[in-house]
């Protein structure tokens, strides 16, 4: 069942091509591999299913966070989340591994990705997720379609993967899962 679920992300999250003269490109010119997926739980909840996505495999949380190029978390929501909740569990992450002064500078950022979540109104079952870095910015997409303006700054895409990857995790298995573990 995992492993057909984890094809299926990888069929859902593959590059689409776009044509232009007959000639068919690449939305993104690097293709990205699946680092690591695995479950997070709240209680006796499974709240969403989650891989990470990079140029190239990395074990090492570290690595992970710094690997140039682009990156894609990917969010697979097993149960209903409100949109509030959902942003606050994003936030409270990214405080449990930055100090007080970082988190200030990420704040206007972290608002903007807030204002993001909440037009979406829910986080619902079914829903995927994705956070995708790009020099352009962290672009937030849900279903497939784009939300929100793309967030900049890679300190601030690098500030989400510390949620799952920093050192107080969400969740420490699910660090682990995210880095092939």
């Amino acid at each position: 069942m995992v492993s057909r679920f984890l094809l299926l992300l990888l069929c859902i999250f593959s590059a689409h091509a776009a044509e232009v003269a007959g000639v068919k490109l690449p939305d993104e010119d690097q293709k990205l591999v699946l680092n690591g997926a695995g479950l997070r739980k709240r209680a006796f909840f499974n709240v969403y299913v989650i891989g990470l996505y990079l140029p190239e495999k990395k074990t090492a949380a570290a690595a992970a966070i710094d690997a140039p190029g682009a990156k894609r978390v990917a969010i697979h929501m097993l149960r209903d989340v409100g949109a509030d909740q959902f942003s606050d569990a994003l936030m409270d992450g990214m405080k449990d591994n930055h100090s007080e002064a970082a988190m200030k500078a990420l704040e206007p950022r972290a608002k903007q990705l807030a204002a993001i979540m909440a037009e979406m109104k829910e986080a619902k079952k079914g829903m995927r997720i994705t956070l995708d870095w790009s020099p352009a910015g962290t672009q937030v997409t849900v279903d497939g379609r784009s939300a929100g303006a793309p967030i900049p700054g890679e300190d601030f895409y690098r500030a989400l993967l510390r949620i799952w990857l920093g050192d107080n995790p969400v969740q420490a298995d699910l660090k682990k899962a995210l880095l092939g573990g």
